[in-house]
């Protein structure tokens, strides 16, 4: 009887479903996983987004970097210069670049010098790197008149906007809400507390390098109207915040501004700039952040 071919044959059969099975097991196992791992990433490409590092503290830079890259983001911001190379390496931007902080600022003429000595020095290591934007405030009211306070605005900056033109960099003053007593998400007494005056400011000063950076959250809370304000001031804003009201959180059902109209509205201005999720988050960090990113894809 011949019975080894059939022996053989039967053999590699075997083996070979044997081999399937455990292929077939090993994708079911791995499904899960896959599944788990999903991230959304932009599609549209209609909004450039950003993320902003002290809303993740104790996140570190390279931390939330790493995030940022995975959900498809291009810029992680509010950085200080020491910070750049760590987001460098990894192929990201830094959107708005951090410098003297929202305490002092150009309100006061005392503190011009100070504030310039620091905003010149990161305008040169935006103009260096290769970034566009870095941020300035106002600094505190302190009893000061809106004429006076304007006026000390408009001479302190026109003394460093000339330097950020002849770099090629932009200065960006961001308005910030003046009502809301809680650390972070409110500003008692700041002095840019409006959009309309912080726009007379920046016409004043008279440059193309002097710019808004139109935080949502904080327009929102002074004025409302922000898809009115929004068409009319886009010639002048460099870059926009985002956040939850009440509470600058999760920018989700749970709050008062719908995110998804305002980005269109941003998009149909033609803006080409950045937006940077600026959210305290409650809740899991990476997938907060990662809704948010979905949520402004229109």
């Amino acid at each position: 009887m011949n019975t080894a071919p059939k022996t053989t044959l039967s053999r590699r059969t075997v083996f070979k479903q044997l081999g399937a099975g455990a292929l077939a097991l090993g994708a079911l196992s791995a499904a899960p996983a896959a599944k788990a791992e999903h991230v959304y990433k932009p599609k549209k490409g209609r909004i450039n987004q950003s993320v902003c590092w002290w809303c993740y503290k104790p996140m570190t830079v390279e931390q939330l970097a790493d995030d940022a890259v995975r959900m498809g983001l291009h810029s992680v911001e509010l950085l200080q210069p020491e910070q750049l190379p760590a987001i460098q390496k990894r192929g990201l931007t830094c959107a708005m670049i951090s410098s003297h902080g929202f305490v002092k600022g150009f309100a006061h003429p005392e503190e011009h010098n100070e504030c310039i000595e620091i905003l010149t020095d990161r305008i040169n290591k935006a103009s260096d790197g290769g970034f566009q934007n870095v941020i300035t405030f106002s600094g505190y009211r302190r009893g000061l008149s809106t004429e006076e306070g304007m006026k000390n605005m408009v001479e302190g900056l026109k003394k460093i906007v000339s330097h950020a033109d002849k770099k090629k960099v932009n200065l960006v003053i961001e308005m910030l809400n003046s009502r809301v007593n809680i650390n972070m998400k409110g500003h008692p007494d700041y002095f840019c507390d409006s959009m309309d005056m912080t726009a007379d400011i920046v016409k004043q000063v008279g440059s193309e390098r002097m710019k808004i950076l139109f935080d949502i959250y904080h327009v929102q809370i002074m004025h409302g109207d922000i898809i009115t304000r929004i068409k009319q001031y886009h010639p002048l804003i460099a870059h926009y915040h985002t956040g939850g009201n009440p509470g600058r959180n999760e920018i989700d059902e749970t709050q008062e501004i719908n995110y998804p109209a305002v980005m269109n509205a941003i998009a149909d201005t033609g803006y080409k700039g950045f937006v940077g999720q600026e959210f305290i988050p409650v809740h899991d960090k990476f997938t907060s952040l990662n809704a948010a990113v979905k949520l402004c894809d229109v």
